[in-house]
């Protein structure tokens, strides 16, 4: 089987079941699918990384999307604020407790998938999370105070949503993600861009068919600007899959590095409290 004839398996319940593997080795147990985050790590700490990435996302996105929680009955210490400590009862304490810890896998926001390589983490974010406000926000929180609040965890790169590697998919995912992102300024609103491609154990497609194929996709009121463009289109290609997303400061920010940005904060700090003449 060629990769050319495979197609995502989110597309046929059927064939998900029938098919253990696809040919590039990827487990069909968990299909990469966005959208998500990846993320780089220190070679063998791939699982420590995963539950490191899922306290921090949850924390992060409880946050920036509270939801009210439906699962714990009413009359609950979260429902009645207004009630005294003493009428609410040690057992629906412990109720509350347990149903907000097991949470059925529908409430789930985050879930790993398996990429079966070293150093290659993938983890895919359920609505109404945002992986792209949702790393932009933790990057912005390391700047200002040098705590990663990871140990293995190196580098990010958020996903709006994936598709098949394949040029025509590809060209449709951008076309939806540009429009996406350029819906809120006016039409005669300009940007100059770069196209920011990475690509992981793919040998189908080359980088300048990829990039050419992106680059058609993009407005004439778009300019390229390799050097300080204001937008930055994130193109990471793995294996068959291919996530795009778009934001800024991409450079400025070290590439979204919690390491880099957290050495940099530390450098800093260090800096200021020198005693002069010392």
């Amino acid at each position: 089987m060629t990769d050319s004839n495979l197609k995502p398996l989110s597309q046929s319940s059927d064939k998900r079941r029938k098919r253990k593997y696809l040919s590039d080795g990827i487990s069909s147990k968990r299909y990469v699918d966005g959208p998500g985050v990846w993320v780089s790590c220190v070679r063998g700490k791939e699982r420590q990384t995963v539950g490191e990435l899922y306290d921090l996302f949850h924390s992060v996105a409880a946050d920036l999307w509270p939801i009210e929680d439906t699962h714990l009955p009413k009359n609950s210490p979260q429902d009645t604020e207004t009630r005294e400590e003493s009428e609410v009862s040690i057992e629906e304490q412990i109720n509350a407790e347990v149903i907000a810890i097991k949470r059925p896998k529908s409430d789930q926001k985050f879930a790993s998938c398996q990429t079966n390589t070293p150093c290659v983490v993938f983890i895919s974010c359920k609505s109404p999370v945002d992986p792209v406000q949702l790393v932009e926000t933790h990057i912005q929180n390391v700047k200002s105070t040098g705590a990663a609040r990871t140990r293995y965890t190196h580098r990010f790169v958020p996903v709006s949503a994936t598709c098949y590697a394949d040029l025509s998919d590809m060209q449709t995912l951008c076309k939806s993600v540009l429009q996406s992102y350029l819906a809120k300024y006016d039409e005669t609103f300009s940007h100059t861009y770069k196209i920011e491609l990475r690509m992981r154990n793919h040998t189908n497609l080359t980088r300048s068919a990829v990039i050419e194929a992106i680059a058609e996709c993009v407005p004439e009121r778009c300019k390229v600007n390799l050097t300080n463009p204001e937008l930055f289109l994130l193109v990471e290609i793995f294996k068959s899959v291919c996530g795009m997303s778009i934001t800024t400061n991409y450079y400025a920010l070290h590439k979204y590095n919690v390491t880099e940005l957290a050495n940099d904060y530390a450098q800093k700090d260090d800096e200021g409290s020198r005693v002069p003449g010392m």
